[in-house]
């Protein structure tokens, strides 16, 4: 694994001991940037689920502004902070051990708006659609916000969730990544 494009292109990310994750691939993770965007200005940026960290770093190296990353697991928590040190981008980083639902309300408490999402979380786990809707009930999705949502090919959230329309589904062996954008209108007409 390492960081493909960016002010950290090329430096090697280490990944989480055991098996308990299951880090996105360099091919998914240079086919998903190429579809939400290979750079960005200052965005502000969830990484939920951050297992090795490497799509917030990811995004940190493109030019986001801020990530935040959220992992129960105290052993990707070390991974993430080592990650980031690699890729010398600590410094517009935060990183919290917590459940997705517990992050979800300390980061209200905060009052952050994210730009982009990403939602990765083990594929036995089938509720990333409520908790991108309780993201943006809790308003703490900006306008026009994107999440990714990489899960499982033979599942489907579906083409809405919430005020999230999918605008992309793409599959790569065992992989799927649904990219949602923020609409105004919320539910579909």
């Amino acid at each position: 694994m390492r960081v493909i494009s960016g002010e950290a292109k090329g430096r090697p990310l280490k990944a989480v001991p055991g098996q308990t994750t299951r880090p996105t691939t360099d091919k998914v993770k240079e086919a998903l940037f190429s579809m939400i965007g290979p750079y960005f200005d200052g965005e502000i940026v969830l990484d939920l689920f951050a297992g090795t960290g490497g799509l917030g770093i990811e995004a940190l190296s493109r030019g986001a502004g801020k990530a935040v990353f959220i992992d129960t697991n105290p052993r990707s928590i070390e991974v993430v902070r080592a990650n980031l040190e690699t890729a010398r981008v600590a410094d517009r980083a935060e990183v919290y051990r917590s459940d997705a639902r517990k992050a979800i309300k300390l980061l209200e408490r905060q009052g952050i708006r994210f730009d982009l999402i990403f939602l990765d979380p083990p594929y036995a786990m089938k509720d990333c659609g409520e908790l991108l809707d309780e993201l943006a009930a809790r308003r703490l999705t900006a306008d026009g916000a994107v999440a990714v949502v990489e899960h499982e090919s033979g599942f489907d959230y579906g083409d809405r969730i919430g005020s999230f329309e999918r605008r992309r589904l793409a599959t790569y062996g065992e992989t799927a990544v649904s990219i949602y954008h923020k609409t105004d209108g919320g539910e579909a007409e």
